[in-house]
């Protein structure tokens, strides 16, 4: 009697559409092992969690993109991931005196206040589609920057104290003012929209 069997191609999309959400909780994983290899000063290693971290998160959001692979939870898991990641790079590097406590206490207020307003509109209105802005995306581009530039003048034993202290002050001015233009479009302007689809899963 033949057997029933599920066609090779379906199997395969199935498997292939949980792929952005592993890769996503991987990233949440390695969140607790960035911490535990910077609380040892071990760069070398933070720094590699750290970049195959940016690069599943490359990934996943390629795959979910590419073939349509997004989610009600990818969309919710992905930018906590990636907030989780860098608030732990950030706490640590100040811990080791690395990053100024008060950087890192503004990354860390304006991510709150983030996801404080996102839960406290979806609980008073319903789910709403988060739109990253280009100044929010530039935010985070900067704060991997100056994460990755202190992991490598750590690791390989080298300084660019210019450089550095360009990428702290860029981080305060990009993080201040991506907040602030939040604020301004969910207060202010009232720009907020029903949740339909995540189109986008960074914010």
């Amino acid at each position: 009697m033949p057997r029933s069997r599920t066609p090779d191609g379906l199997g395969a999309r199935m498997n292939l559409s949980q792929l952005p959400n592993l890769l996503t909780m991987a990233r949440i994983a390695a969140a607790p092992l960035l911490i535990l290899t910077l609380k040892d000063q071990d760069y070398r290693m933070a720094l590699v969690v750290f970049f195959l971290a940016g690069l599943s998160d490359a990934l996943d959001g390629f795959i979910a993109k590419r073939y349509g692979y997004i989610s009600r939870l990818g969309s919710i898991l992905d930018p906590i991931a990636d907030k989780l990641l860098l608030l732990s790079a950030y706490v640590m590097l100040t811990l080791l005196d690395h990053v100024p406590f008060w950087l890192m206490l503004t990354v860390a207020f304006r991510d709150l206040l983030i996801v404080g307003g996102y839960l406290t509109y979806t609980s008073l209105v319903g789910p709403v589609a988060m739109q990253p802005s280009r100044l929010s995306k530039l935010n985070t581009l900067v704060q991997i920057a100056l994460v990755v530039l202190i992991l490598g003048e750590e690791a390989i034993g080298v300084a660019y104290p210019m450089v550095r202290t360009l990428l702290v002050y860029g981080v305060m001015v990009t993080t201040v003012s991506s907040g602030a233009h939040y604020l301004w479009k969910w207060i202010i302007m009232k720009q907020v929209e029903p949740e339909k689809h995540a189109s986008d899963r960074h914010t």
